[in-house]
């Protein structure tokens, strides 16, 4: 099983080319590959196949010839990764697979713009962000009030006063909109500066993550309607700093913008006798 391995800002993925769709990745070999022990190690993990031959309705797809199937580090299926879509068109241009500098991508939250800038990042039309209320969640000692976001993937994104590096985020606990933890990505963020926050996530199946494309946007949501721009309809962009590096969001109701950097840092072939040391549900066999 061919693979590449490669990263935005921290966020690590390992792609897996399956032009024809034949790749059978159920949720425990998807796990495996990415365990940072006795795997490749990675956040997640971009199928890259071809749209004619995915399975099942993905929005707007006739528009892309590409389908970025993603799987979260547990082998759970995800709508939408934000850094991944960036890693995932710097591989089909490194690739030959698409010409730049523009490119459409397919995904599970729809067809996802991507344009190559001059200096190499990428910037991702994210689609409109949708504010959905307040929610409420324990981390730690802390209980935090924050706001429901919908980024094509849930988040919760809280504004607090102290450094986001203080708090634990280790097991977020959701106490409102009821419902897993789990199943919500939950960002703190800090607004730092003019048009400036610092921000750190845990991401639904994944953990505790260097950097989160989608979240980057919630977490600048968040920011904005605490500024007051959300309300009066002002577009600005935002610097985000996670802890794997910078992102620049430009957030919107109707087209979000995410900039910032997509690298390929290695490719390879996974050992038929690793894989073949896996029993069918992908966990190691005793």
């Amino acid at each position: 099983m061919r693979f590449a391995k490669g990263h935005g800002t921290g966020n690590d993925f390992v792609i897996l080319p399956d032009p024809q769709g034949l790749l059978d990745l159920p949720a425990g070999l998807v796990a495996a590959i990415c365990d940072r022990h006795t795997g490749l190690g990675a956040d997640g993990i971009l199928r890259v196949v071809r749209v004619a031959a995915a399975p099942g309705e993905m929005p707007g797809s006739q528009a892309a010839e590409w389908f970025m199937d993603y799987r979260n580090a547990d082998g759970s299926l995800a709508e939408m990764c934000g850094n991944g879509v960036r890693v995932f068109a710097r591989y089909l241009l490194d690739e030959g697979l698409a010409a730049g500098p523009e490119l459409a991508v397919a995904t599970r939250a729809g067809l996802r713009l991507v344009r190559e800038e001059g200096d190499g990042q990428l910037t991702v039309d994210m689609g409109g962000a949708l504010v959905r209320g307040d929610g409420q969640v324990q981390l730690g000692d802390h209980r935090l009030t924050g706001l429901a976001i919908s980024v094509g993937n849930p988040h919760l994104a809280c504004v607090v006063a102290m450094p986001v590096a203080s708090l634990d985020l280790s097991a977020p606990r959701l106490l409102a909109p009821q419902g897993p933890a789990d199943g919500v990505n939950v960002e703190v963020l800090r607004i730092t500066g003019e048009h400036e926050i610092e921000m750190r996530v845990h991401e639904r199946g994944s953990g505790l993550t260097l950097s989160c494309g989608t979240g980057a946007v919630a977490a600048a949501v968040a920011a904005a309607v605490s500024a007051g721009d959300w309300q009066a309809g002002r577009e600005l962009p935002w610097n985000v700093r996670v802890p794997g590096g910078r992102l620049v969001v430009t957030p919107s109701a109707t087209a979000s913008l995410l900039t910032g950097p997509a690298q390929i840092v290695a490719s390879g072939e996974l050992s038929a006798g690793w894989i073949a040391g896996l029993s069918p549900a992908g966990a190691p066999i005793d």
